[in-house]
């Protein structure tokens, strides 16, 4: 793991500070790693969420719903596989 040398402050609430305080207690960490850790996971989790958006413009959009909305249109290898399923599949 790498050396902590930069350094990141911020204020809080006495009573927010507290809540910190007393939840470090219980996880058994010091009131600084317990933060620290929280901001990361935070953190991760924001990027992992930005990075999984995927973003496209109005156009593309537009035109992959209206493809989506359209009928399906059979092609030859659907038409053929089709078909096949009625040679081979009884129904009773």
């Amino acid at each position: 793991m790498a050396t902590a040398t930069a350094r990141l402050e911020f204020r809080v609430p006495p009573a927010r500070k507290a809540l910190i305080e007393r939840a470090a207690e219980l996880a058994g960490e010091q009131p600084t790693a317990f933060a620290r850790a929280a901001a990361e996971e935070r953190a991760e989790r924001v990027l992992r969420e930005h990075e999984a958006t995927t973003t496209v413009p109005s156009q593309f959009f537009d035109d992959l719903i209206n493809a989506l909305d359209a009928p399906a249109q059979p092609n030859v290898a659907l038409t053929d596989a089709f078909a096949r399923m009625r040679e081979r599949v009884t129904r009773d």
